[in-house]
């Protein structure tokens, strides 16, 4: 079924990405991001921020990001009373918005869309001991501000002048897709005219990691650059990671009419819960099979439509299996080509999403799947095509999926721009 120029299959306006901003431990320009993507080449490094005997492991892998310098774009008192999940994200922002050519919010709505799935755990380890130590006297007084989940979308706002919707999300390890489909809704329902979307995390702390690592969630048996493996037969959990990333998004028609290059189309969106478990997936994989399924229909696509996949993919055991067998449900046929950028990033929890998006963005950019670095050993049980060196890629959409903590299930079509000559919205 065919939309209008400007709007989609249901009439919606069709929602343009003119924006991509990174902080991330693969870059923070889009060339280098997207280039260590394509070297399928894994960040992940022994961990070097503390001694990870403090939280009882000889060794720990991680995607760390290195020289990480807040000031050209926030005030230093700014930089410090926000924790640094809150400054990846200002960054991030920002520089989806230069990206995007920093359109004037004079005569408009424009709005703030910001996820995370742990928020301030920085402030939250150190406010702790402080208050050990020294009592209430001893803790900063700006430590509730920092702790709040919606001190990212308040400092974007505040410091970009944004007067619209400022909503903050936290959907577990889908936050970062949740914020850009919120985002792109905004937009769909006719109130925004641009949007900020996105999500940050900075959960490389003692406490962050202690937590992990008392669930048994994280790799341990790798040395680290093998240590991520969606997929692979040999998987043995996750490798944490930090950092933001942000899309800005537009009306279609406000970005033409400013000239901007739109990079890429928000075509569709959905969200599920498994109400199953606290961490674990539901094991027929319904409610994610439902995810896909909705996302598609929102976009008015058939499964046949999609080019391929990037899959949540983060290298545990359960939550690789039944996402492969969502995908085998949602995708009778049989599912298009997998690809899963935590083999290269690591996975930032609530940030991965908005990252991983990024990827699907400047993936269709350069007419290439980045291959799934680390997989090594096909697991019979997932049945998947998989990924294992750059693939041409032809221009069709992009199923991105987010699962999380909660049963938290969202997904998002990312497509090409398709123009305006009446052509089907992507």
């Amino acid at each position: 079924m065919t939309g209008g120029p400007l709007v989609d299959h249901r009439g919606r306006p069709r929602v343009a990405v003119t924006g991509v901003g990174l902080v991330t431990p693969a870059g923070d320009e889009p060339d280098a991001f997207w280039r260590q993507l394509v070297s399928g080449e894994s960040t992940a490094r022994e961990l070097d921020r503390f001694d990870a005997s403090a939280v009882g492991l000889e060794l720990l892998a991680a995607c760390q990001i290195k020289g990480f310098d807040p000031t050209p774009y926030m005030p230093h008192k700014d930089i410090r009373q926000n924790d640094l999940f809150a400054q990846y994200a200002l960054v991030a922002a920002v520089k989806a918005l230069r990206h995007a050519g920093a359109p004037a919010s004079a005569g408009g709505v424009h709005a703030v869309v910001s996820g995370s799935a742990c928020t301030a755990m920085e402030t939250w380890t150190a406010q702790a001991v402080a208050y050990h130590e020294g009592g209430p006297r001893r803790m900063a007084a700006m430590a509730v501000p920092r702790l709040l989940p919606n001190a990212p979308a308040q400092l974007i706002a505040r410091l970009t002048g944004r007067q619209g919707p400022c909503v903050s999300i936290g959907t577990s390890s889908a936050s970062g897709t949740t914020a850009i489909g919120e985002g792109a809704r905004l937009i769909r329902d006719g109130g925004c005219d641009t949007v900020l979307a996105g999500a940050s995390e900075a959960p490389l702390v003692p406490m962050g990691v202690a937590g992990l690592t008392r669930l048994g969630v994280l790799s341990t048996r790798h040395r680290p650059a093998l240590a991520s493996r969606p997929f692979d037969l040999d998987r043995d959990g996750l490798v944490l990671s930090e950092g933001a990333a942000f899309l800005h998004l537009e009306r279609l028609d406000h970005a033409l009419d400013r000239g901007a290059d739109v990079l890429a189309e928000i075509g569709g969106y959905a969200q599920t819960c498994d109400a199953h478990h606290v961490v674990a997936p539901r094991p027929d994989a319904a409610a994610a099979t439902a995810c896909i399924t909705a996302t598609l229909r929102d976009a008015g696509l058939d499964p046949a439509d999609v080019g391929y996949v990037k899959a949540h993919g983060t290298s545990t055991a359960l939550n690789d299996l039944t996402e492969a067998l969502a995908l085998r449900q949602a995708f009778p046929q049989g599912p298009p080509p997998v690809t899963a950028p935590k083999g290269v990033l690591g996975h930032s929890l609530g940030a991965a999403g908005a990252v991983e998006a990024a990827a699907a963005v400047l993936s269709l950019r350069h007419g290439t799947i980045p291959p799934v670095a680390t997989y090594r050993t096909p697991d019979p049980e997932c049945g998947l095509d998989i990924v294992t060196s750059p693939r041409p890629a032809r221009p069709a959409p992009v199923l991105c999926n987010s699962f999380g903590f909660g049963g938290h299930n969202a997904c998002l079509i990312v497509g090409p721009h398709t123009g305006v000559g009446g052509a089907e919205a992507a």
